[in-house]
């Protein structure tokens, strides 16, 4: 049973930052992409970024490149989300994901993924 928790969210100024975290249960951690995606109330969810089992590479979605950088340190089992120059429009709930395979594609798809955190509430102020 893969268990992820994310934590980190609260209220931010726009054009400042927040760093997220995905921490997961399992031991075999560094097999599967994590992803972050954010779901604004009466929103679809969207893609946000992705992170490859080694950390090797990673993708963004373009509404967030160049500003949020996501990262891994698979020692501890935990998936970061740094996000700066942060607007109003990053308004969500922030969720983490575990690929359903080691080498998953369409990494922009929700149903890529097989387990999904709780969610955290970012909320970016004018």
């Amino acid at each position: 049973q893969v268990q992820l928790v994310e934590s980190g969210g609260g209220l931010v100024q726009a054009g400042g930052s927040l760093r997220l975290s995905c921490a997961a249960s399992e031991r075999t951690f560094s097999d599967y992409v994590i992803g972050w995606f954010r779901q604004a109330p009466g929103e679809e969810r969207e893609f946000v970024a992705a992170i490859s089992g080694s950390g090797g590479s990673t993708y963004y979605a373009d509404t967030v490149k160049g500003r949020f950088t996501i990262s891994r340190d698979n020692a501890k089992n935990t998936v970061y989300l740094q996000m700066s120059s942060m607007n109003p429009e990053d308004t969500a709930v922030y969720y983490c994901a575990r690929s359903r395979l080691s080498l998953q594609t369409f990494l922009m798809r929700p149903g890529s993924y097989s387990y999904w955190g709780q969610g955290t509430q970012v909320t970016v102020s004018s």
